[in-house]
C-alpha cells in the first residue's frame, strides 16, 4: 500500500470536499427544479388567461360586485366558455379593444354558431366548423388535468369568489382591475407532481443537464485539486528531501525557490541555514587542522629536545630547561585559548569589582611596548592619556578578563600588521549621565580584511583568509575570546574597515554609575 503523503492527504481531502459539494449542489438543483417547475408553469398559464380576466372585469362592471358570481356557479362556467353572461355587456363592449383578437364576435353568417348552440371556447382556427351536438364529447373542464380544476377567482381581500379553492401562498396571480383599482385576482394553483409525459420529459432533460454539468465540474475540480496540491506541496517535499540530505551530512544541498510567498520564504531560510552549516563545517575542519598544526609545533619541539637528551646529544642545562618551559607555556596558552573560545563566560562567573579600564589598557601597552618596537609598529595612545587626565572611567567588571581582552587586541595587531605600520587607540566617553559608556577604538594599518568577512571575525570557528592567516602567528582565537568577554560585561564589540588601511576594532563598555 503506497504511503499516504501530505500531498495525497490534501488531494483526497479536497476531492472529498468537492464531491460532497457537487453532489449537494446537484441534489438541491434537481429538488429546486422539481419544486419550482409547477409554479413556473402556473405563471406562464395564468398570463395566457388575460382574456378571462377581462371577462371577469366586464362581469364585475355590469353587476357592481362579485355577489352574482358567488351565487351562480353557472355564470363562472359561462365565463370560462367565453360568454360574458349579459347581452347588454356584449353590445356595449363589443368593440372593446382590450379583448383579444380571437375573442371578437363573428361578423359573417357562416362564422356564427347555429341557433340553439351555446358559444364554445375557440381552440381551432378562425374559420368556423360547426361544433358537435351537445353531449357528444365530455366537457374538457371536468378532466382531472384540466387547468379549470386549478383555476379560481378571489376578491380584493383574497376571499374566494368562484372556482377552485387555491392556496394564495403558492398560487400564480393575475390581477383584475377596474381602472387603477384592483378588484380581485384570477388565481391558478401549480401542478402537483409531474403527471404528464411532457413534464416528465422536461424534468428528465434538465436533470440530465445538471448531472452532466456536475460530472464535468467534478472532473475539472479533481484535476485542479491535484495540480494545486502538487504546486503547493512540492516545495514542502523538496524541503523534506533537503533536510534529509543535510541530516546525512550533505551540507551543499540547496532547494529551488520560486515566488515570494511563505513557502518561498521557508525555502530561502532553509538555503541560508544549509549555507551557514556548510560554512561552519568548512571552518570547523580548517580550524581543527590549524589547531592540530599549532599543537604539533610545540609537541614536536619538546619531542626533539627530549630525544636529544635521551640520546646524550645534549645535556640538560638551564638553556634546555628554558626551551622546554617555553614550549610547555605555549602549549598551555593554546589550550587555554581553545577552552576560552569554545565556552562563553557567563556574566555571573565574572569576579566583578570597580575597575579602571584605562589603567588596564596602559599596563597592556607597557607589556607589549618592546614587541611593538621590534616589529617597527608605531603606537599612538595620546587619546588615552588625554581622557585619563580629565577623568578616570570606572567599569564594574573583572580586571583579569578585561586585561586579557586588551592583550588579545594588541596581540592581534602584532600578529597581523605589516612591519612599519601603525596602531592608533582612541578613547572617549559617550552617553548621558547615568547611562555612559566607554568607547575604545583600535585602528591598525594594512593589511585589511574583506568587507564580507568583517562581521564574522568574532566567530569562534571562522578564520579570514588572505593576509591575516594563522601562518603569521597567534592561535586565531583572540577575537572570539574578546567578543565573549565584552558581552559578559554588558558591552558590545564590532569590527570595521580602518581609515589606516587595516581593521578597526571598536568596543563599548558600560560605566559604573557615579555615586
Amino acid at each position: 500500500m503506497p504511503r499516504l503523503t501530505l500531498s495525497r492527504k490534501i488531494f483526497f481531502a479536497l476531492a472529498t470536499l468537492l464531491v460532497v459539494l457537487l453532489l449537494l449542489s446537484a441534489a438541491f438543483s434537481i429538488f429546486a427544479l422539481q419544486r419550482g417547475l409547477g409554479p413556473y408553469v402556473a405563471e406562464i398559464e395564468i398570463r395566457r388567461m388575460d382574456w378571462l380576466a377581462q371577462l371577469l372585469q366586464k362581469h364585475y362592471a355590469a353587476n357592481g360586485s362579485w355577489d352574482k358570481l358567488r351565487k351562480d356557479e353557472g355564470a363562472w362556467h359561462r365565463l370560462q366558455m367565453g360568454d360574458p353572461g349579459t347581452a347588454q355587456v356584449e353590445t356595449r363592449d363589443k368593440d372593446d379593444a382590450r379583448l383579444p383578437p380571437w375573442y371578437a364576435r363573428p361578423r359573417r353568417f357562416e362564422d356564427r354558431p347555429p341557433p340553439g348552440f351555446a358559444p364554445q371556447l375557440e381552440l381551432l382556427p378562425r374559420h368556423f366548423m360547426p361544433p358537435p351536438p351537445p353531449g357528444f364529447f365530455a366537457d374538457p373542464r371536468e378532466a382531472a388535468d384540466s387547468i379549470y380544476q386549478r383555476l379560481g377567482v378571489v376578491d380584493a381581500s383574497g376571499a374566494r369568489v368562484a372556482g377552485a379553492s387555491v392556496d394564495m401562498a403558492s398560487a400564480a396571480l393575475l390581477p383584475i382591475r377596474s381602472g387603477r383599482l384592483v378588484i380581485g385576482h384570477l388565481v391558478l394553483a401549480p401542478v402537483e407532481g409531474l403527471d404528464s409525459e411532457a413534464d416528465r420529459a422536461f424534468f428528465a432533460r434538465q436533470s440530465g443537464v445538471i448531472v452532466l454539468t456536475g460530472l464535468v465540474g467534478l472532473v475539472f475540480a479533481l484535476v485542479l485539486s491535484w495540480q494545486l496540491a502538487r504546486r503547493w506541496l512540492s516545495p514542502i517535499d523538496a524541503l523534506t528531501q533537503g533536510a534529509q540530505d543535510v541530516a546525512r551530512g550533505r551540507l551543499g544541498t540547496r532547494v529551488q525557490v520560486r515566488g515570494s510567498d511563505e513557502l518561498a520564504l521557508l525555502g530561502r531560510t532553509f538555503n541560508n541555514m544549509a549555507e551557514r552549516l556548510d560554512t561552519v563545517e568548512t571552518s570547523r575542519r580548517a580550524w581543527l587542522a590549524d589547531v592540530a598544526h599549532e599543537l604539533r609545533t610545540p609537541l614536536a619541539a619538546m619531542r626533539a629536545e627530549i630525544e636529544a637528551l635521551q640520546d646524550g646529544v645534549r645535556s640538560f642545562d638551564d638553556r634546555t630547561a628554558l626551551r622546554l618551559h617555553r614550549q610547555v607555556m605555549r602549549l598551555g596558552q593554546l589550550v587555554d585559548d581553545l577552552r576560552s573560545s569554545m565556552r562563553d563566560p557567563p556574566a555571573e562567573s565574572l569576579t566583578k569589582a570597580p575597575v579602571f579600564p584605562l589603567t588596564l589598557l596602559k599596563e597592556a601597552l607597557a607589556m607589549t611596548r618592546n614587541r611593538f618596537a621590534q616589529h617597527r609598529i608605531a603606537v599612538d595612545a595620546q587619546a588615552i592619556e588625554a581622557l585619563a587626565a580629565q577623568s578616570q572611567p570606572v567599569v564594574d567588571g573583572d580586571a583579569h578578563r578585561l586585561h586579557q581582552v586588551f592583550m588579545n587586541l594588541l596581540e592581534n595587531t602584532l600578529s597581523y600588521t605589516d612591519a612599519g605600520g601603525a596602531l592608533r587607540i582612541g578613547a572617549a566617553v559617550e552617553g548621558s549621565s547615568g547611562a555612559q559608556r566607554l568607547v575604545l577604538r583600535f585602528d591598525d594599518s594594512a593589511p585589511g580584511v574583506a568587507a564580507d568577512e568583517l562581521p564574522r571575525l568574532f566567530e569562534r570557528l571562522f578564520r579570514a583568509e588572505g593576509s591575516r592567516s594563522r601562518a603569521l602567528g597567534g592561535s586565531g582565537l583572540g577575537l572570539s575570546i574578546c567578543h565573549a568577554t565584552i558581552e559578559a560585561h554588558g558591552g558590545e564589540i564590532d569590527a570595521s574597515a580602518s581609515p589606516l588601511g587595516g581593521v578597526q576594532i571598536t568596543l563599548w563598555l558600560p560605566l559604573a554609575p557615579t555615586s
